[in-house]
């Protein structure tokens, strides 16, 4: 199942939202709204048709780069398309600004996500062990696009990716 949902730039008044969807362990309010200011950071929320907050983006655009921070969708919402919406919102965004790459670090253990990265046209591109505060490595991604037509450059994994679903 799909869920209709509006993806928008976020708004001021969308951090404190923003915070409660991400839980007690990682930004807060002030933390989002910090984030939200500063002037390479791209960033949008993904609404249902009642106006709720279920998801969000936050990116850095830096030179030819964009940079995926965060990706978070409400836990009663997962598995509808939420993700997927944000994530296309910001490869949308790299192609028009020209971006040659987009990146990402992501858990090991998070096939789903891994899933979704990989049906943009993402590839590994290597592990940075322990790099979360549970110690679990992560996978940095990239997916690359030509800066003149926004089109996917395919390209294989450039490091083997064991103990994952995701080789």
């Amino acid at each position: 199942m799909t869920l209709a949902v509006r993806i928008d730039a976020m708004a001021r008044g969308d951090a404190a939202s923003v915070a409660a969807l991400d839980g007690p362990t990682r930004m807060d309010e002030a933390h989002v709204q910090e984030e939200a200011e500063r002037p390479w950071t791209r960033a949008w929320v993904a609404r249902e048709e009642s106006g709720g907050l279920v998801g969000y983006v936050i990116t850095w655009h830096v030179t030819d780069e964009l940079h995926v921070l965060n990706v978070a969708t409400h836990a009663a919402r997962r598995r509808q398309g939420v993700g997927r919406a944000l994530l296309a919102a910001a490869v949308d965004y790299a192609r028009r600004a020209r971006c040659r790459h987009v990146l990402l670090e992501v858990r090991r253990s998070n096939a789903p996500a891994i899933g979704l990265y990989r049906a943009f046209g993402f590839f590994a591109m290597g592990i940075r062990a322990r790099y979360y505060a549970d110690d679990e490595d992560a996978i940095e991604m990239v997916l690359l696009l030509d800066p003149e037509t926004g089109s996917v450059v395919t390209h294989p994994d450039e490091v083997r990716l064991e103990g994952t679903e995701a080789h």
